[in-house]
């Protein structure tokens, strides 16, 4: 049988050489466990800590940052190593690798760890294709004694001698090297590993035309890829698998395993999966409607007008189909988005008169109040009833006030609807703005016998809109003096901050509210929610209006509560981080 060889090796060859990383084994535990004691001893070293702590969890972008920080600022040659060695490890994770060879190249030969740089050398000038330079890194390796002080997969090395070897084209010094790493993988039934020594044993053979001896290790790798979870090695086996087959034109075989291999293939190949499984598809029956042709070639040839014919019209028919399909979803996205927008706009509507009715419910409340009272003021003005006086013209104040507080939130909320209110974010200092608006209810908490307490940190800076963020805490200081009992505390304050966030607090001894009342309030809706408590003034209105300031100045609100204990308003706001 004459075999077509460079039909199997282009096809063969589509699957890479494995190179072993020392990666692919468990991490170093006595490594680990050195760079946390020399944390320990120069702990004063805040950003090597950091940096050593973020290279054991991987985290490799904010390993390179705090790494870079600590080699500007200490003269230490021993951590000057390190960080250079985290750097380098960082890099070669990212697929970096001439930034991770310059970091490796930085490494002292002093580095306790420096046959580690050599490893990581060789496995970087392997899979840039300098094989004679990887080579030598690898056997400085080799030569080095199993033992504490160099933690070396020799299973890896060996294979990664093997691989240059195959690469420079010395087959004989490749064999020995390769059988050499899958008897240690044996032995430790490295199961992963081992399908990759098997597969690279195998292109060695097919390299040297010997596929008697390649075909073997072929299958060896493809019956070991049925026990892993791996995708890659499992496409892989049954890619190399259909190739012997096709070289073999056992063609049914072939497409058994070409469909075998499509299956693990991404979602994002499907149409390069039908375009081969159609290629072997149409070998195979190219090769039985060649017999027929050599027997009936003028039954054949209207066989072949009539198949043609099917085809056209088949693809006719799917193109047709394909359309019809097309118009028909885009009429159903096109009456779902209609949908979409008729509920939002009857939502829209629905929130509009709601808000008609508190309002102008409120309003009307207020003003009756005002009208009773002002009756009453008369009355009491008649008589000289002084003291009657005093107490009906604080009541007139308060009522004036939350009617003002309405008509002001009303307008802010219908210029933000409306995209007409002025909206810059910049620089702000949380303690000064705290302080302005301080300044307009102190007299307010001052005569309802309410304790205020301001320990707003003078450090903190937000990025926020100036006018926007006064609206909240003004709206947040009113709802807590409004709810307080007489002689309550209220304080304000900020919680520790995060790197990004910073987190402001108004907390009252008042009312507080129940977990559903709470959960009310926060949920994201326009939708307007009436006050418990029908003896004091409120909408709901600024609570709505304060959310959407807050979202849209890139924050978020969370509120804790406990009813008759208090309610602690957390407001939360981007800091600005470029503050000199």
């Amino acid at each position: 049988m004459i075999k077509i060889k460079s039909c199997i090796v282009s096809i063969v060859f589509l699957i890479p050489f494995f190179l072993f990383s020392q990666d692919k084994y468990p991490v170093d535990k006595l490594f680990n466990i050195e760079i946390k004691l020399k944390a320990r001893k120069f702990e004063e070293d805040i950003n090597f800590n950091k940096a050593q702590t973020f290279f054991r969890e991987k985290n490799w972008d904010s390993t390179l940052v705090y790494s870079m920080k600590e080699l500007s600022a200490t003269k230490n040659i021993e951590l000057i190593d390190y960080c250079y060695y985290f750097r380098a490890i960082s890099f070669k994770h990212k697929k970096l690798l001439k930034e991770a060879k310059k970091e490796f190249n930085k490494v002292s030969d002093n580095f306790q760890h420096y046959y580690k740089v050599k490893i990581n050398l060789g496995e970087i000038a392997l899979e840039q294709n300098e094989f004679k330079s990887a080579l030598q890194y690898f056997q400085e390796i080799e030569k080095l004694p199993v033992n504490k002080l160099y933690n070396v997969y020799k299973g890896s090395i060996l294979h990664n001698i093997g691989l240059c070897y195959l690469h420079l084209n010395e087959f004989d010094k490749a064999e020995t090297y390769l059988f050499k790493s899958v008897n240690l993988q044996e032995r430790e039934k490295d199961t992963l590993t081992l399908i990759g020594s098997y597969m690279d044993l195998a292109n060695l053979y097919y390299t040297q035309y010997k596929d008697s001896q390649a075909i073997p290790y072929f299958e060896k790798a493809y019956h070991l890829s049925k026990k892993v979870k791996s995708f890659d090695l499992k496409r892989a086996a049954a890619k190399n698998m259909a190739a012997v087959e096709e070289n073999r034109k056992n063609f049914p075989l072939a497409l058994t395993y070409r469909k075998e291999f499509e299956q693990w293939k991404d979602s994002l190949n499907d149409q390069n999966k039908v375009w081969e499984i159609a290629e072997v598809e149409k070998k195979f029956a190219v090769t039985q409607k060649q017999k027929e042709v050599d027997i009936l070639a003028a039954e054949n040839k209207v066989k072949i007008a009539e198949r043609n014919g099917f085809i056209i019209s088949s693809l006719l028919l799917l193109i047709l189909f394909g359309t019809g399909v097309y118009f028909y979803r885009q009429k159903i996205k096109n009456s779902k988005i209609i949908l979409a927008q008729k509920n939002e706009l009857d939502e829209l509507n629905a929130t509009k008169d709601k808000l008609f009715s508190i309002v102008s419910h409120d309003l009307r409340s207020s003003v009756n109040a005002l009208k009773t009272s002002n009756g009453k003021l008369m009355e009491n003005l008649e008589s000289k009833n002084f003291t009657e006086l005093d107490v009906l013209l604080h009541n007139n104040s308060t009522i004036a006030n939350g009617a003002y507080n309405l008509l002001d939130n009303l307008l802010n909320w219908a210029l933000l609807q409306t995209k007409q209110a002025y909206f810059y974010q910049e620089s702000l200092h949380l303690a000064t703005i705290v302080q302005h608006v301080e300044y307009n209810y102190k007299p307010l908490m001052l005569n309802e016998n309410i304790t205020f307490n301001n320990d707003v940190s003078k450090e903190d800076y937000v990025f926020a809109d100036l006018d926007s963020l006064k609206i909240i805490i003004r709206n947040m200081l009113d709802n807590a003096i409004k709810f307080s009992k007489e002689n309550g505390t209220i304080s304000i304050y900020t919680r520790p901050s995060s790197e990004d966030f910073c987190y402001l607090v108004i907390e009252d001894t008042g009312l507080g509210m129940n977990e559903p009342t709470r959960q009310e309030l926060l949920k994201e809706t326009v939708l307007l929610s009436k006050k418990k408590n029908d003896d004091i003034i409120g909408t709901g209105l600024g609570m709505q209006l304060c959310k959407s300031l807050i979202r849209k100045n890139g924050g978020k609100l969370e509120i804790e509560s406990e009813e008759n204990v208090g309610t602690k308003i957390i407001i939360v706001l981007p800091k600005f981080k470029n503050h000199g």
